[in-house]
């Protein structure tokens, strides 16, 4: 099967708004991103840097998606509306690999050589998440809406946070497209503390502030003005 069928073929079954083939063909940026980069990726590869950097500056001007005609990107990538993606040089995409809006896998400005992100088969990264330097996101990783990657990521892990913070999964992959359900380790470390101090409040009689972090399963009966003055 040629490539940019199978680039529509992956848009249709990962994107539930996508109604046809033809639509997806000629209207959906990602797809189209890739298909011009292909083809600037096999102009700069014969050494006709110029025209590469042609397509690829048309790529911008089209789509608003920013892939040096050098990075290599395997097959069935989807770049989900993909405004504002950038994609450094250096940078290597495995299969099956899902990219929100808004990523950038680009460099800290302070590498040579192999100075972008190495991203492996079945990684997810969400709307916004930046990946810098010539780090690994191995296989089956989900990185969080935001997030700043700075250092390997190990395979099944969900990366949240600034800077990201790898949370293991049980080695289970989160689910594509559920990008709202991801575990937040600062946030649970903090009820986890603040559960601690409620129950040593209560045994010790004390009042717990009014405004609090508490587990969703708990509730902590709010306290009046008086009861904090005791």
């Amino acid at each position: 099967m040629k490539l940019w069928k199978e680039d529509v073929i992956t848009a249709m079954e990962r994107d539930p708004a996508a109604r046809s083939f033809w639509e997806v063909y000629f209207t959906y940026n990602g797809v189209k991103a890739l298909r011009m980069h292909r083809r600037a990726n096999k102009l700069y590869r014969r050494g006709h840097y110029f025209w590469a950097r042609k397509i690829a500056s048309r790529c911008v001007r089209l789509t608003g998606i920013d892939i040096h005609p050098a990075a290599t990107i395997g097959r069935r990538c989807f770049i989900d509306h993909g405004v504002g993606v950038v994609v450094g040089e250096t940078t290597v995409i495995g299969d099956d690999v899902l990219i929100y809006q808004g990523v950038t896998l680009g460099g800290t400005g302070k590498d040579t050589g192999k100075r972008h992100p190495t991203v492996e088969d079945r990684v997810m990264i969400s709307a916004g998440a930046k990946v810098l330097g010539p780090i690994t996101i191995s296989h089956d990783s989900k990185i969080g809406a935001g997030s700043v990657v700075l250092k390997d990521v190990p395979p099944f892990s969900t990366v949240v946070g600034v800077p990201g913070r790898v949370v293991k999964t049980n080695n289970v992959r989160v689910a594509d497209l559920d990008q709202v359900h991801i575990p937040d380790p600062i946030l649970e470390e903090l009820r986890r503390l603040n559960d601690r101090i409620y129950t040593l409040e209560k045994e010790a009689g004390v009042h717990a502030c009014r405004y609090t972090i508490t587990c969703d399963s708990q509730e902590v009966p709010a306290t009046t003005d008086a009861d904090e003055d005791k």
